[in-house]
Order: structure tokens, then sequence, then C-alpha cells
């Protein structure tokens, strides 16, 4: 004899048929704002691999929750990422948005994931993203530990957060304004284009070349689905890579994500106070 027992699947929000992302990433936001009792936010911060250290020099953290507590994100597979969300109160009155929950596409969970943090922030109200992450760089110039602005992209995922017959100009889609603003903080600043692979596994020396030859500086598995999302948002981006390594090919040693971790350690005092002062004078 057998007994019928009954299970139940959680289906993610996000995932679930007849889902409305826009309408999820409404009610994170009225989440966030009940939360943090914080009716606006008016920059949104994206920390990666190397960043996190600035959402502590921003200004004055007014509320920190687990972002598993706010419909549709998901806890962070990613070592180095915090998986909370942080409300700040800047210097200068606006409050910011700290996102360390990023859902990368990797993880295979799908683009609505992958972009549901960029688009709560812009249900927050927030009109800039700060988008950062942890990469390889291309140009042998290059060394661990340097950031670099992030001046375009090209997006290798053959994917898109964009759904149905949406068309949106990419043109200026990282800030000329904003990155002028970062060099004004830091002349030395030096920039790039960011290619997006789809990831887990890093790139080969092939594909690192292949990357150079169709105008690519840094090679990453992140931000560059978050970056369309924010700007189909009406945002503007801005957006920092940390160079963690040189690519595979022209760095002559292995790529570990131990080293990657290593790099982001070291360089995160430095990184994190200019991006404090980028913010500050926003």
């Amino acid at each position: 004899m057998t007994t019928d027992v009954p299970y139940t699947t959680d289906i993610h929000p996000l995932d679930a048929p007849g889902a409305n992302p826009f309408e999820i990433a409404r009610e994170a936001a009225a989440q966030i704002a009940e939360k943090t009792g914080v009716a606006r936010h008016d920059i949104a911060l994206t920390l990666g691999s190397g960043w996190a250290k600035a959402a502590d020099l921003i200004g004055e953290t007014v509320a920190s929750i687990p972002a598993t507590e706010i419909v549709g994100f998901s806890k962070p597979a990613l070592e180095g990422h915090v998986g909370t969300l942080r409300s700040i109160r800047l210097p200068g009155g606006k409050n910011a948005l700290v996102i360390g929950a990023r859902t990368h596409y990797y993880e295979n969970h799908g683009v609505r994931r992958v972009v549901h943090s960029v688009r709560t922030a812009a249900a927050t109200g927030a009109t800039v993203m700060i988008l950062t992450n942890g990469a390889g760089g291309i140009r042998e110039t290059w060394t661990p530990g340097q950031p670099v602005l992030i001046s375009d992209h090209i997006n290798l995922t053959a994917d898109s957060p964009l759904e149905g017959a949406t068309f949106i100009d990419l043109t200026d889609l990282y800030s000329h304004r904003l990155r002028e603003h970062a060099r004004s903080v830091d002349p030395s600043l030096d920039e790039g284009v960011y290619v997006q692979f789809r990831g887990p596994h890093y790139e080969t020396p092939a594909e690192v070349q292949m990357a150079k030859s169709i105008g690519g500086h840094i090679v990453g598995m992140s931000t560059a689905l978050e970056a369309i999302a924010a700007r189909e948002a009406g945002m503007e981006v801005l957006g920092f890579s940390l160079v963690t390594n040189l690519a595979a090919g022209i760095q002559k040693t292995p790529l570990s994500h131990a080293e990657v971790i290593e790099a982001g350690q070291t360089a995160e005092p430095v990184i994190s106070a200019l991006l404090a002062r980028v913010v500050a004078q926003l």
C-alpha cells in the first residue's frame, strides 16, 4: 500500500505565470519604504566584489535589512556579496539604497531575477544607478586593484531584460556626465568597454582575444543586463570595474576566485573611499 504525500513547490514571484516584474518591483519598493522608514531613495548602488566597504563611508545607515525579506530578492550565491539592503542618509540630505544582493546571470534564475534589484531601486525613486563589479582586465598596463570606469559594454549573454517590442536607446548608457563627474574626483581614472560573458567559468585566452578584437577592455559576468534595465527604467548609469586580475592569456598564471576575493580585499579601502567621494558630490 502506498500513501500519497502532499508536497508544495515554492515558485519565485517573478517566475509565476502572468507575473508582472514591474508590479513586483513596486511591491518590493513599498516594502523597503515600510521597513526602512524612508519614503524615497535618490541614488542606488550595487556593490560588487571589492566595493562593499563604500557603504560604511558614504553616510549614516538608517536601516539595514536582509534582502530575502523583500519580495523578489534571492540569497546571493557568491562569496563577497553580503545579501543586505541598506538605506543610507548622505551628508547632503539625499538617501541612497545600497544593494548587497546581486543575482548573477550564471545562476540560471532568469533575467527578471538578475535585474529585479535595479527595477526595485527605480521604483523607490532612484534616478542614478551606480553599478560596480570585480573583473578581468585586458589592457596589459592595468594592474590588479585598479578601478576603471565603464564607458560602454558588449553583451555576450545573448539575452536581454527587455520583453516584447520594447526598444531602448543605449547610445549614452554609461552616462558621460557621470563619468566626467567621477574624473573630477579622481583625474587618474581610466575607462574601458566592459564585456559580459555568461559565466560562471572564466573566459578562455581565445575568448579574451575575441573580446579585445571587438573592442572590449574588461571581461566579467555581471552589470550589462542590469545597466540595460536601469536605462529602461529611466535611470542614469555610472559603472565601475575593479580590475581584480588580468584576463586569461594576458595574465600568465591560472585564474581563481580566491585571487578575485584577495584583490578585492586589498583594494577595498582605496576604491571604497573613491566611490564615497564620488557619491558625496553627486
